[in-house]
C-alpha cells in the first residue's frame, strides 16, 4: 500500500506542485496560518510546523541516499575536496558580484532584501535531493553522496561563517537580520532540523539491512512527499500572499532575475572548475551538480522562522528552487551525450 501510495505521488509529483503553487497563490491564508508557531497546550510545547516538515523531508531524502560505496570516492577524493572548496567559494565571489550590480539599480537600499535571500540560498548545503539528478544521468554517485553529507555535517560552522563575511554588502537593517539568522543557526535551527534529520537518514541507508531499509522508505516515502508539497505550499502562501497584499512589480520582475543570474553564475563556475580539475565526465557533473544545487528549502523555512515580518524573501528562493532544477536537468542532459561517445567500443 505505502509502495503505491509513494508510486502515486512521485508520478503527479509536478502537477501537485503546480497546484500547490496555484493555491497560495489564490488561498494562502491556510499556508499563512500554518506558518505561526502552534501550542500544544497538553504537554505545554510549541509545534512549528515549516521546520518540522523539512525535518521529515530531508529524513526521507537522506534515507534514499544510496551510501554503501565509499570506496571509489576515498581511493579519488579530489571531485570531493574541490566540492567543499567551491561550497564555500562560490558565495563570496558570486554574492559581491551581484552586489555590485544592484547597485547600480535605483533601489533605495542597493537590493539588500535581495541579496539577504541569495546569501541564504547559496550558504545552505548541497541538496540531498542532488542525489536524485546524478540518478537520471551519468554522474558519479559516490561523490554527490560524499557532498552532501560533508557540506551538511560542517553546515553549523560553514552556513553562519558566509553570513558572517556577507553581512557587510548588506544596508538598511538587513546586516542586523543576517546576523540574527547566524545566530538562530548556531543556537540549534541548523543542527536540528537539517543536520539531525538528514544525517539520521544517512545513517539509516548505511546501517540497516537492505530489507528493512526497504520497509522504512517505503513507510517514509508518503508522509515525506505529502510534506513536501504542504511545504512547498505554506512557503509559497508567504511569498505569493505578500505579493498580493501589497503588489511589488519591481519585485516580481527582479526577484526571478536574481535569482537566476546566482543561479547560472554557480552553475557555471562548477562546470568551470570541473574542466580545470580535468575531471571524468561522471565526477564533472556531480561536481557541477553540487555547486549549483542548494537546499533551498532549508533557507526558505529559515526566513519563516526567523524572518516572518520579511515574507517578500521567500520569492527569490522560490525562483531559485525552481531554475535549479531546471539547470540540474541540462547539466544531466549534457552529461549523458558527453559520456556516450566513451561508451561505445
Amino acid at each position: 500500500m505505502h509502495t503505491s501510495a509513494a508510486s502515486w505521488l512521485r508520478h503527479r509529483l509536478g502537477r501537485a506542485v503546480f497546484l500547490a503553487y496555484v493555491l497560495a497563490l489564490f488561498l494562502p491564508g491556510p499556508g499563512l496560518w500554518l506558518r505561526g508557531p502552534h501550542p500544544l497546550s497538553p504537554i505545554h510545547l510549541t509545534l512549528n510546523v515549516p521546520p518540522f516538515l523539512l525535518s521529515l523531508v530531508l529524513f526521507s531524502a537522506g534515507l534514499q541516499v544510496p551510501v554503501r560505496a565509499p570506496g571509489p570516492l576515498l581511493r579519488r577524493p579530489k571531485a570531493l575536496l574541490a566540492g567543499l572548496v567551491l561550497h564555500l567559494a562560490i558565495p563570496l565571489t558570486v554574492v559581491p558580484l551581484v552586489a555590485f550590480l544592484l547597485r547600480r539599480t535605483p533601489d533605495t537600499d542597493g537590493g539588500s532584501g535581495l541579496l539577504t535571500a541569495m546569501i541564504l540560498i547559496v550558504a545552505m548545503p548541497v541538496a540531498a535531493g542532488a542525489t536524485v539528478w546524478t540518478d537520471k544521468g551519468d554522474a558519479d554517485q559516490p561523490t554527490m553522496v560524499g557532498l552532501v553529507l560533508a557540506s551538511t555535517l560542517l553546515s553549523p560552522l560553514t552556513t553562519p561563517f558566509v553570513l558572517r563575511t556577507l553581512a557587510p554588502l548588506l544596508s538598511g537593517g538587513y546586516a542586523h537580520t543576517l546576523a540574527v539568522t547566524g545566530r538562530l543557526i548556531q543556537g540549534g535551527f541548523g543542527l536540528t532540523s537539517v543536520v539531525l534529520p538528514c544525517s539520521a537518514g544517512l545513517l539509516g541507508a548505511l546501517a540497516l539491512p537492505a530489507r528493512w531499509l526497504s520497509r522504512l522508505q517505503q513507510a517514509v516515502a508518503p508522509p515525506a512527499m505529502t510534506g513536501s508539497l504542504l511545504l512547498t505550499y505554506v512557503n509559497a502562501s508567504g511569498a505569493l500572499g505578500s505579493a498580493l497584499a501589497r503588489p511589488r512589480p519591481a519585485l516580481l520582475v527582479a526577484a526571478p532575475a536574481v535569482a537566476a543570474l546566482v543561479c547560472l553564475l554557480s552553475f557555471s563556475l562548477g562546470r568551470t572548475a570541473a574542466r580545470v580539475l580535468r575531471l571524468e565526465a561522471g565526477a564533472a557533473s556531480s561536481l557541477t551538480l553540487a555547486c549549483g544545487m542548494n537546499n533551498s528549502s532549508a533557507s526558505a523555512v529559515l526566513i519563516t522562522t526567523s524572518l516572518p515580518d520579511k515574507p517578500h524573501l521567500l520569492l527569490p528562493v522560490l525562483a531559485y528552487g525552481l531554475l535549479q532544477k531546471t539547470a540540474a536537468n541540462r547539466v544531466v542532459t549534457r552529461g549523458r551525450r558527453d559520456s556516450a561517445p566513451a561508451a561505445r567500443p
